[in-house]
């Protein structure tokens, strides 16, 4: 089947590694701690490393990406010693003409203060690492392969989203948590990123589950699962961008497209399933890329 390369092989990341190992492919997953994907190596997959703030490292990747290769492109944009930065180009240029497909895993943050978003709304970001995602999108569309966008709402599962922060304490609510948030399970974005990669489609598109919701919905349900009470509010300008956002994610255009049915379509399924499985031996590792927003 080829090689699939995995450029940051975080919590989504190792979901794709497994199933595209499953199809076959030849799949090498580069981490800036190779030693937390030993899980991977133990089933086949290459694990290197790759530090994208490191000159030396990124160099290594002209010998690791093979003709003809599939990759997925999942390394954010990182805080550097002078700032944010956004390795894209850099790793893009070291990529060359090698790849047949990119897929890169971007944001809904990139749609800015729009509150209603589908697959026709016009990016507008309101922030510098916004901005950044937004650059990176159009320099993967430019390059000399067959690409694809993926715009993931906030990415939950095992071990993360509203029912982990609840659990460590963590999760506060804007103002009266009537901003809608929208998400979407960790295995339903491996499955349509994986199916991307296998896609000749192209275009940036928006990815989330089916049932966007206040954020004191999700709060009460999922205080409710765990037995806590709900969090306190405080006012929306005192959390950052990511938990105060007010979107709603239109996803049924790169559904149909790519032909991908829906494991977890609402919270009231995938939270109760992220739940069991982080409980059950050997769940899979938490960490991994950002949230998107």
């Amino acid at each position: 089947m080829g090689q699939a390369l995995i450029l940051g092989c975080g919590y989504t990341g190792r979901r794709v590694a497994r199933r595209l190992l499953e199809r076959g492919f030849d799949v090498t997953a580069t981490s800036r701690e190779p030693e937390s994907l030993s899980d991977l190596a133990k089933a086949g997959v290459r694990v290197t490393l790759l530090n994208a703030l490191a000159p030396s490292s990124l160099e290594a990747l002209r010998s690791l990406v093979q003709p003809g290769a599939l990759v997925l492109h999942s390394i954010p944009v990182l805080e550097g010693p002078g700032g944010l930065y956004d390795p894209t180009p850099e790793l893009l240029e070291r990529l060359g003409r090698r790849p047949r497909r990119v897929v890169y895993l971007s944001t809904t943050s990139v749609y800015g203060t729009a509150r209603q978003v589908n697959e026709r709304t016009e990016p507008a970001p309101a922030s510098e690492s916004a901005r950044l995602r937004l650059a990176a999108e159009k320099a993967v569309a430019a390059g000399p392969w067959s690409w694809m966008i993926l715009r993931p709402a906030a990415i939950y599962g095992p071990g993360r989203g509203v029912h982990e922060a609840l659990r460590r304490g963590r999760f506060r609510l804007a103002g009266g948590g009537r901003n809608y948030v929208s998400r979407i399970h960790v295995d339903d974005l491996a499955a349509i990123t994986a199916a991307a990669m296998l896609s000749h489609h192209t275009g940036a598109w928006p990815v989330a589950d089916a049932e966007p919701c206040p954020s004191i919905e999700i709060a009460r349900f999922c205080a409710d699962l765990l037995g806590l009470p709900l969090p306190p509010a405080v006012p929306a300008d005192e959390l950052q961008e990511t938990r105060r956002t007010d979107r709603r994610v239109d996803a049924s255009a790169v559904l149909r497209l790519l032909g991908v049915k829906l494991r977890y379509p609402s919270y009231r399924v995938g939270v109760p399933a992220a739940l069991a499985e982080a409980e059950a031996p050997c769940a899979p590792h938490a960490g991994g890329e950002r949230e998107a927003g």
